[in-house]
């Protein structure tokens, strides 16, 4: 997975991230089923707040679209984490209309994968 910040977190705009997943394994790594809505783990060394907005901009394996998303940070991991996780946060999607399709089609692509027992970057 491919990571771009395009902006400040400290500003008053949504925090602007471009992630590119090269395949199902980068996808799975840093899906989030366990938010309802679903959810992305965004590896950054930059300092987030729970609820902090972001906007994600996603091109997922194997298609040429890219994809927006909405979303706020639910979920923290600090630097130095056990186990060797990567520094980032977990961004639950809006739940509106775009982020629920975005949510099925992540879940289409992972397909099986979804109940693997294989660690993730959050889990």
């Amino acid at each position: 997975m491919n990571t771009t910040p395009a902006s400040d977190p400290g500003a008053s705009q949504p925090t602007r991230v471009q992630l590119s997943f090269e395949d199902q394994a980068a996808l799975y790594g840093a899906y989030i089923p366990l938010f309802g809505e679903g959810g992305l783990f965004v590896a950054t060394p930059r300092e987030h707040r729970l609820g902090d907005a972001f906007e994600l901009v996603l091109a997922l394996p194997g298609e040429s679209e890219l994809l927006a998303v909405s979303g706020k940070v639910a979920w923290i991991t600090p630097a130095h984490a056990p186990g060797g996780r990567p520094q980032g946060v977990g961004v639950a999607f809006a739940g509106d209309v775009a982020s629920r399709a975005l949510k099925a089609r992540i879940e289409d692509i992972l397909g099986a994968t979804l109940a693997s027992a294989r660690p993730t970057q959050v889990f």
